[in-house]
């Protein structure tokens, strides 16, 4: 069977979405980029805002419609195609989702995406064995929906999240090291649909990665909603510093990154490593949100802006070039043009040289759902752009320290750019395009930097 797969969101739904590849694959069907040819189409979502989850009702609605279209003949139909969801919005929505698109088959949640192959392949073997009479009418017009809701808690999920597709070659690889959050921002939806932490053993961590490198993987980062308390469920607070020194020692891998970090996680002993680990890059994803304290406190953030400048001018004094990010959200309830003017202070003084910045929205389901929504969509456009602007110059400026320098570069596979254009990314996760051939990706090469723009490093390769 051929099994269309579309994914929405961050880094952990690509990753569950692998693993619900893999899982197909196991059972001997083709992942095909084409949903008209599907046997099986599966929509993963997200929920962390409204358009995302509009976004995937709207996918879903178009493969329904291919569903409807095949059924108005009124003949008997063994073929249908099994539409079905899963991830954060299967879970925040549950049997509301089977209410808004009746025509689906199946809906699981964040803790059951382990099961989304063998349930999506019992529905489609049943059709196979008992073809059904499909009216004349559309189904649109049949609005009481028979699919599976399952939005259950499965104690064992986070133990099924190893599997990765073993017939290409991954350069870099994702690793999920936990599921859930044990936080309560008051903005953030992810508790909620994620649930509560639970991290996975360290001995399945170590050997996941360990079979990765043995087919040809360089680069793994390390996934969790809040991934440096990994370890903390079961009462160690130093798990995730020692995770990283074990999967250091790892043979033949070369890089190792990680994200999402809390600030409040952030301590010494994960700071020293930075500079003694030979496989951790120089880069640091670590979000921010606001550099106001009163919103960070209204943003149940459990940390000050001082808190968080002391942690960037620890890491910088480890390693002097390093690369650090982060999250901004731009226009929380109640925020005014001063506690703004402290996020732009705060962006500045520790330099991001990459962010990804939100305009806040409310979700139902959050603790700050219940606030006014008072800053005028205008207002929260005109910070974001202010932000967008300062990062650009500040990315910039970071950029053009390569030029004229030698880079080690990972080489992930072709750019968007022509035949023979390819990328990679240097420690600090920059992105650089060259002039190669096939035969280098998965290599470690030296790149020549000749040019920067405010995203993208160019060169020729020296190797």
């Amino acid at each position: 069977m051929k099994v269309f797969l579309r994914t929405y969101g961050c880094q952990m739904n690509e990753r569950d979405s692998e693993n619900i590849a893999a899982q197909f694959e196991e059972q001997g069907c083709k992942i095909t980029d084409s949903e008209k040819e599907a046997d099986i189409c599966v929509v993963n979502t997200c929920s962390v805002r409204e358009q995302a989850e509009q976004k995937a009702i709207g996918k879903l609605g178009h493969l329904v419609g291919l569903k409807t279209r095949k059924t108005r003949s009124g003949e008997k139909i063994s073929g249908l195609p099994v539409v079905g969801v899963t991830g954060c919005m299967a879970q925040n929505l549950g049997e509301k989702l089977a209410q808004i698109v009746p025509e689906i088959d199946f809906a699981l949640g964040t803790r059951k995406t382990h099961l989304v192959a063998e349930t999506a392949l019992r529905i489609a073997r049943e059709r196979i064995s008992n073809p059904v009479s499909v009216p004349r009418a559309p189904l649109k017009k049949f609005r009481k929906s028979s699919a599976i809701i399952d939005v259950s808690d499965d104690p064992s999920s986070h133990l099924q999240i190893y599997r990765h597709n073993e017939k290409i070659l991954q350069p870099c690889a994702f690793v999920s090291i936990m599921q859930g959050c044990g936080m309560n921002c008051s903005y953030c939806i992810v508790p909620k649909v994620r649930g509560k932490q639970r991290s996975r053993p360290e001995p399945d961590i170590i050997s996941e990665i360990e079979r990765l490198t043995k087919r040809g993987t360089k680069e793994v980062t390390l996934l969790g909603q809040v991934v440096n308390a990994y370890g903390r469920d079961f009462g160690k607070p130093k798990a995730f510093s020692e995770l990283l020194k074990r999967i250091n020692d790892i043979d033949g891998l070369e890089r190792i990154r990680f994200t999402s970090p809390h600030p409040s996680y952030f301590r010494d002993d994960l700071i020293s490593l930075y500079g003694s680990l030979e496989k951790l890059c120089e880069y640091v994803h670590l979000p921010l949100q606001s550099g106001n304290d009163e919103i960070l406190k209204r943003m149940k953030r459990p940390y000050t802006s001082s808190v968080f400048v002391d942690i960037a001018e620890k890491l910088r004094e480890r390693v002097p070039d390093i690369s650090i990010s982060t999250d901004v959200i731009v226009g929380y309830p109640g925020e005014t043009d001063s506690q703004f003017e402290d996020t732009v202070k705060m962006f500045q003084k520790c330099s991001f040289d990459m962010a990804y910045i939100f305009k806040y929205s409310p979700r139902e389901g959050t603790l700050s759902a219940d606030k006014d929504d008072d800053i005028p969509e205008k207002v929260k456009e005109s910070r974001n752009q202010r932000l967008l602007d300062v990062l650009a110059v500040q990315s910039s400026e970071y950029n053009k320290k390569y030029e004229g320098q030698i880079a080690e570069i990972l080489v992930e596979g072709r750019a968007k750019r022509g035949d023979d254009t390819f990328m990679g990314r240097t420690r600090t996760h920059r992105k650089a395009v060259f002039k190669s051939d096939e035969s280098k990706i998965g290599k470690l090469i030296k790149l020549k930097i000749n040019k920067s723009s405010v995203t993208t490093l160019e060169g020729e390769p020296l190797s």
